[in-house]
Parts: structure tokens; sequence; C-alpha cells
């Protein structure tokens, strides 16, 4: 592979063009080679005249491409990065990397067969006061978690949901909980380790979707601490989101950019991102910070051969979680993440 590593996007709307913009801070290390979807206008505006518009189907078979980014609807992610790997591809896919576990589980053993790079965007856990948090309780300095929360409070209108027809589907991942919630699902799953039992109910309460727009969920840890998790797309004018650890050595609330509690004796509070936007009430208003970050991660990784610092694996035990919750609040009942398939 050349020094100058190439990528194409596969769906340059809302979520390729941040990825677009990106890797454009990180040129000319990584060039824009191909996209789908969007318009030369699109790519020019994020910083690639030259870069070719493709079909889909061409998109992992096209010259120069080293990297597929996966910026598709949710529904097809699985299937995206599944050709990108068959034809010998790195992927990076935009959360969620599948929406059911099987999926999620057939791109694993595909990299590997492969012996491809596959990477899933979880930016967050690149922000600085999440790293310091869990460098923090990997080293013991804030004890042990007794109880954890997260809460993503947004509002969405009923122009987002028009906007594409996904968004309103439950079939297509257009939940609150999988589509706004999984970033702090992600987060509180990466902080507090494996999750061993779920319960949860979910609802729409304020829009005419398919979709849940309101879920709620209790977790219990492996480590025997509990959790909990409220996601909704319902709530005006919106919120930024939120987690909680209470420790037996004190509290720690992390906002999205910010450090809104730190009372540890002993432990100051690390630095905040404070550059990062909250999407509460306006999806465009998130920044490409944390994917700048995680590309530069992604690019670095492929150049020396090392695992990505998120990876495939990472984004499949998050799908395993968000599934056990849907499950749960199908059935009425308690549903262990590990009995899934």
């Amino acid at each position: 592979m050349s020094a100058e590593v190439g990528v194409a996007i596969l769906g340059l709307g809302g979520i390729g063009l941040s990825h677009a913009r990106a890797l454009r801070e990180l040129a000319p290390a990584v060039r824009l080679s191909a996209y789908s979807g969007g318009t030369p206008a699109r790519a020019a505006e994020a910083g690639w005249p030259d870069a070719v518009r493709v079909e889909p189907e061409a998109l992992v078979h096209t010259a120069g491409v080293d990297v597929v980014a996966v910026c598709s609807p949710s529904a097809v992610h699985a299937e995206h990065a599944v050709a990108a790997l068959t034809a010998g591809r790195h992927v990076v896919v935009e959360k969620p990397l599948a929406l059911r576990v099987s999926d999620a589980e057939q791109i694993l053993r595909l990299a590997v067969e492969r012996d491809r790079l596959a990477a899933v965007i979880s930016q967050r856990r690149l922000e600085p006061e999440y790293a310091a948090v869990k460098r923090l309780l990997d080293e013991g300095a804030l004890g042990s978690v007794r109880l954890a929360s997260t809460h993503v409070h947004w509002w969405r209108d009923d122009g987002y949901y028009q906007a594409a027809q996904w968004r309103g589907s439950m079939a297509a991942g257009g939940g609150s909980l999988m589509n706004q919630g999984v970033h702090n699902v992600d987060l509180l799953r990466w902080l507090c380790g494996p999750v061993v039992e779920v319960t949860a109910q979910y609802g729409t309460v304020a829009h005419s979707i398919d979709a849940e727009d309101t879920t709620v969920a209790t977790l219990r840890f492996a480590s025997g601490a509990l959790g909990m998790i409220s996601t909704s797309t319902a709530t005006p004018p919106g919120s930024p989101a939120t987690l909680t650890l209470h420790l037996d050595r004190g509290v720690v609330e992390l906002g999205q950019g910010s450090i809104v509690r730190w009372e540890i004796d002993g432990v100051p509070a690390p630095k905040a991102a404070s550059q990062i936007a909250s999407g509460a009430a306006d999806p465009t208003a998130i920044g490409i910070a944390g994917h700048v970050e995680q590309w530069r991660d992604v690019l670095e990784a492929i150049g020396t051969g090392r695992p990505a610092a998120i990876t495939a694996s990472d984004g499949a035990e998050t799908v395993r979680l968000l599934c056990a919750i849907y499950r749960a609040a199908e059935l009425g009942r308690a549903v262990r993440p590990e009995e899934l398939t």
C-alpha cells in the first residue's frame, strides 16, 4: 500500500459528508478516491473536487481504493461492509455496525479471513474526558462502579423523520436507542464492562413513526454493578446526553464536551473536549473532531499493521447489547445478551 491511503465513501449523505470533511483534515496522508450517492458539488464542498462518483455496487471494485467507509443507511451497513471485505478492502463502518448480532459476527469472521482492518465509528471513546475516565477506571484510581446510567434525551421534529424514510422504521434501525443512543450505550458498556442481563420497555410517544422514539432499560453488569439507559427523540427542546458513574469513591458525570460533576477525592478532573457539540436538537450540529481523530487512528493502524483502537469487535458487542434491550422490551422479561445469536 502506498503512503497515501485511498478511501471510498459509500453514501455521501449527511454523515458521509462528515467523513469526507474529516478526511480532508488528514490530507495528504489520505485522499478520497471515489464516492457513491451525493453530488460532485457536495464532494467539492468537502474539499474533494477530483473524487470520482460511481454507483454503489461498483464502489468496492474501484481502482485506488484501500478503505471503504460505509455511510449508507443502518439497515445495509452489514451488507455493504461484507461486500467491501469480500473485495479485499479495509472497512470503516458508521454506527451501528449492524442491526443483528449474526450480521455483526459475519463481519468479524470475514475480516479475519481476509486479513483486513474492520472498524466501527465510536469516536466518542476518543474524547479526552472519556479516555481519561477509562484509563483511571482500569488503573483502579476511581474505585469500583456501583451504579451507572446514561441518558440521551433529544428532540427530533417531524421533518427529521420525513427527510429520510429509514429514520422512522424500526426494521431499518431508526429507533431512538439504535440511532441516537448507540454512542452512549457503547460508552457505558466500554467503561463498565460486560452486561449479563437487561430488562426494558419502549414506546412511540410523540411521532407518527413505526420506530420507537423512547426506550428505557435496566442493566446488570458482570461486575455486579447495576445500570440504567434512557433514550428519546420525544423530549423537546433536547438536552445534551449524559453518562454518570456512581463509584465507591464518589461520582463522575460526563456530558458532551463537558464534565458536569467530578467528586472523587484526590483525583483531579481531566480536561474536557470543549469543542464537541451536542446533537440534542439538531443532528447537523455535531462536528467532525471525533471523526478526524478516529480516522487518524485508522490510517496509522493500516500503515503500521496494528489493530485499530476501536474495532468491529467492539461494535459487535454494542450491537449485542442493543439487540438484547429490544428483545427484553418485546418479550417483557429479562434477557441475557450472551444468548443472542
